[in-house]
């Protein structure tokens, strides 16, 4: 037995007869490895107990975080996940503990990472567009910090969403809710040299002929590719914060409201059904503020 899903059953065993815990324990810690389990079902086929590394649950947690998991939730499922694998190593099947250097996310009011303007177009410049997939992923750069996309709305994007003439595209978000959000002319002009360029090389599957990006095979995206492209280029322009494709929705959001953005405007924008989601923005626009202050005010110096 290899895979996570197979130890499943097992392992809750062990919960409820060697320590005795609950039915709503053992059923809080099943949730926790299935949901694992069928995060590596589709996003990463193939990886089985021993290839488990710190990497991985790091791409999981980030996964989780895109899925708008909250801190309280994902402390939960680390608190899981070390779990099993501590029954794994206890019972041999692993030599080593993935979870041990994972550290539980802060409870505490969580302000999201942020990219400055200069970090995100550093990290544009560098692709490398003689590559077969340069252009794509300039593309996905561009849009996903213009519009402030999640990531799933990025990789579900239709060609026949995106209206060229009138500078907007259309986007399904959470709940199957749509809303239009403008397009800057740089960022139209970067996505349709992928679209009519690069993309016309690729062999589409028919079930993904309106899809904007694509791999290589003609189908889909998944979240974890778009994450490993942003940690990638994130680690070739050495930026050392923790960013996932998340953050340039972050800094989407936060660079409209430095700028004077009206903030029910941006609300639509990201579509937010609360204004008081949004005003979390507002709070890192304080703390950069208060930062600068701090820095650069005499009156801030010891």
């Amino acid at each position: 037995m290899s895979g996570v899903s197979s130890w499943v059953k097992p392992y809750t065993a062990y919960l409820r007869l060697e320590l005795s815990l609950s039915d709503n324990s053992v059923a809080a810690y099943e949730h926790d490895v299935s949901l694992f389990s069928q995060y590596l079902d589709v996003e990463q086929p193939g990886v089985g107990l021993t290839d488990v590394t710190h990497e991985t649950l790091e791409n999981f947690f980030a996964y989780l975080f895109d899925l708008h998991i909250g801190a309280t939730s994902q402390a939960r499922i680390l608190s899981g996940l070390k779990s099993f694998f501590r029954y794994l190593l206890q019972e041999s099947v692993i030599d080593r503990d993935p979870t041990e250097l994972m550290v539980s996310p802060s409870l505490g009011r969580h302000l999201p990472e942020v990219l400055s303007y200069e970090e995100i177009q550093r990290m544009i410049d560098s692709i490398d567009l003689s590559q077969p997939n340069g252009h794509r992923n300039k593309a996905m750069i561009e849009v996903m910090y213009c519009c402030g996309l999640r990531v799933s709305e990025l990789i579900g994007l239709q060609i026949t969403d995106i209206y060229r003439n009138d500078g907007f595209v259309r986007v399904v978000g959470k709940g199957q809710k749509e809303r239009l959000v403008p397009i800057g002319e740089s960022s139209l002009k970067v996505l349709f040299q992928y679209i009519e360029g690069a993309r016309l090389h690729v062999e589409v599957k028919p079930k993904y002929s309106d899809i904007v990006f694509l791999n290589n095979r003609g189908t889909g995206l998944t979240r974890q590719s778009v994450f490993l492209l942003v940690k990638s280029l994130a680690e070739a322009n050495g930026i050392k914060k923790s960013i996932s494709p998340h953050t340039f929705r972050h800094s989407f959001a936060t660079h409209l409201l430095e700028g004077g953005a009206n903030l029910l405007a941006v609300q639509q924008m990201l579509g937010h059904a609360s204004v008081s989601t949004t005003e979390i923005y507002t709070h890192i626009s304080d703390e950069l503020l208060m930062d600068t202050m701090r820095s650069f005010h005499p009156r801030f110096h010891n």
